[in-house]
């Protein structure tokens, strides 16, 4: 047993620790606080404690448990609601009887008393080996929850049993090489070190999010990486809140890191009420939450991103496709800021610790596409969407750039567009992703023949609205020609019947493929078709006057089901624009 003999706000240094090593859990003072060894020096270990830590003194005990910061992993993670450390917030409420964390409160992560279902997957005499499926659980109606052997377990099944268990009871009997294990329903793993898996592959498959700029000019991956950076304000939590509402995934672990309280009681006051558009369920019937928001301890800021990796993880190697939002990296890298300050570390870039690019990475590396241990026809996917909050927008700040230089999309919230309530708020000329090409691809084979062409044309007005916004702002739009005034009314029309979307109305809240695919098609053949009426020698206003123009710019508020209105829209539009054609365009000016 060591003793402390400094304590620096979250940071506890202790001596006499001979027995422990980097990244030890600890129980500090008294009350046995959670905390975690970050140095080792000699016999003195500087202690990141996880709770508050007023009133320890020097003096004060401190004991290792010998064992790494670890998350419980079994039947009771859906619809669960932890702290950075997966400790309930639910139950805590009842054991400490107050809505503020108190010193020295112990609560198990999951319900050690709730009988669950547990039926079989194998029998006795079946060989089996890390990763296996042993048996099921229905946990929520929308996941059955798969009883996987722990890591290091290999043998015969001796026994294996069914009925209706607690999360501590043995299950299943195996005889191993060193004698018999008994498996429960229980595992528990280290947060800092990624599950195992057979072998990664290359995700091409869309994660579609029902987001018009996302899915059509920014798309991401199922198993790739994503960051949305933008100043407060900007709508960085709504998008992510919209994409684990949305998302094509089976299960969503959502991070409040560091963000406010009242974001994550969002999350708790609309899940509930959402229907999931697959299932019909609940949305919480296949979410995690873990919250660790701006008034609770900054150092379990940090333990909160690999919580929630962890969990996303263990539902992927059973087969899932998984989204983790974490809300924001920029809150937890300012934990690692002052943790270092407090190690007396050498600074690196506005005082972030020099490490803090390959302790990004280690977190986004963990996303991806797998073959899971065990079955090789079972594979997995987390992808990792991770919101940035530059100080002042600031986009070349360093975690910013840290970020970009490891995911693979961009979402790059811009605070001029939030200002004109053009929301989501992404930025179309300096967002990215370099999954665009795979997407396009699948899209193409998967859905329509043209998609790519749509999207290119539609992006490529986008641009040239652009250049031409500089020249009218010079010299007038009057300097400009009929053609690129027409480029400027169908980008015009792109931006805010396509790309502006109302996440609080009850149909523009969500569009899948087929409709944004619809939609796009009719903007772009409104282009397409001005185009030939100007050939023709049709007036531009004339063009710009057609009523069929106002039913383009309304059918983002067409209901799903009801699509066959935007191809009588396209028919409508056809058909106006020959008639214009053939009249010459000249009645109204005559």
């Amino acid at each position: 047993m060591g003793r402390i003999i400094k304590v620096a706000g979250p940071l506890v240094v202790a001596e006499g620790m001979q027995s422990a090593n980097v990244y030890d859990v600890c129980q500090v003072g008294e009350h046995g606080l959670i905390g975690e060894i970050i140095e080792m020096r000699g016999d003195k270990a500087s202690i990141q404690v996880y709770e508050e830590t007023v009133g320890l003194g020097p003096g004060d005990p401190v004991e290792t448990t010998g064992e790494p910061l670890s998350v419980e992993l079994a039947p009771g993670l859906i619809e669960s609601m932890f702290d950075g450390i997966q400790r309930p917030l639910d139950a805590y409420l009842k054991a400490a009887d107050s809505a503020f964390f108190r010193k020295g409160v112990k609560v198990a992560a999951l319900d050690r008393d709730k009988l669950w279902d547990f039926k079989p997957a194998l029998s006795v005499g079946d060989r089996i080996s890390a990763g296996m499926v042993i048996g099921t659980v229905q946990e929520t109606p929308v996941v059955l929850h798969k009883i996987m052997v722990p890591y290091g377990v290999e043998g015969t099944v001796k026994e294996i049993k069914a009925g209706e268990f607690t999360i501590e009871q043995t299950v299943c009997v195996v005889e191993t090489a060193i004698g018999f294990k008994e498996l429960t329903m229980l595992q528990k793993w280290p947060v800092r070190r990624g599950r195992p898996y057979a072998s990664k592959l290359s995700p091409t498959e869309p994660m579609f999010t029902g987001q018009r700029v996302i899915d059509t000019f920014f798309p991401v991956v199922k198993g790739g990486a994503a960051s949305v950076p933008g100043p407060f304000g900007a709508g960085k939590t709504v998008v992510q809140h919209q994409i684990a509402k949305w998302g094509d995934t089976e299960i969503v672990v959502y991070v409040g890191c560091g963000e406010r309280g009242n974001e994550m009681t969002d999350v708790l006051m609309e899940f509930p009420e959402l229907k999931d558009p697959k299932t019909g369920e609940s949305l919480m019937k296949r979410t995690v939450l873990i919250a660790n928001t701006s008034n609770m301890p900054v150092a379990a800021r940090e333990a909160s991103i690999y919580t929630g990796i962890t969990i996303a993880e263990y539902f992927r190697d059973m087969g899932y496709s998984v989204a983790i939002m974490a809300d924001s990296t920029s809150r937890w890298a300012e934990a690692l800021r002052e943790m270092s300050g407090r190690l007396e570390e050498m600074p690196g870039e506005e005082g972030y610790p020099a490490y803090l690019g390959s302790r990004l990475a280690e977190f986004y590396e963990r996303a991806g596409k797998v073959i899971c241990l065990g079955d090789e026809t079972r594979t997995g996917e987390v992808t990792a969407i991770g919101a940035v909050s530059p100080p002042g927008g600031d986009l070349s700040e360093p975690v910013t750039q840290s970020t970009l230089r490891i995911v693979k999309v961009f979402w790059g919230l811009d605070a001029q567009l939030a200002y004109r309530r053009h929301f989501p708020s992404i930025n179309w000329l300096n967002s990215y992703s370099l999954y665009q090409d795979k997407i396009d691809a699948y899209i193409n084979e998967h859905a329509a023949a043209d998609w790519s062409e749509l999207r290119t044309e539609a992006m490529t007005l986008l641009q040239e609205e652009a250049s031409l916004d500089e020249i009218v702002r010079l010299v007038g739009i009057d300097a400009l020609s009929e053609k690129d005034r027409l480029k400027l009314e169908a980008a015009k029309s792109i931006r805010e019947d396509y790309l502006q979307q109302n996440a609080f109305h009850e149909i523009d809240t969500y569009t899948s493929l087929n409709k944004q695919y619809k939609m796009l098609k009719l903007i772009v053949s409104f282009y397409r078709e001005g185009e030939r009426a100007l050939e023709k020698g049709v007036y531009l206003k004339s063009i710009l006057d057609l009523k069929v123009r106002d039913r383009i710019a309304r059918s983002k508020y067409t209901a799903e089901e009801e699509l066959a209105k935007i191809d009588a829209i396209q028919a409508e539009l056809v058909e106006a624009v020959d008639k214009l054609i053939e009249e010459g365009g000249l009645k109204k000016h005559a």
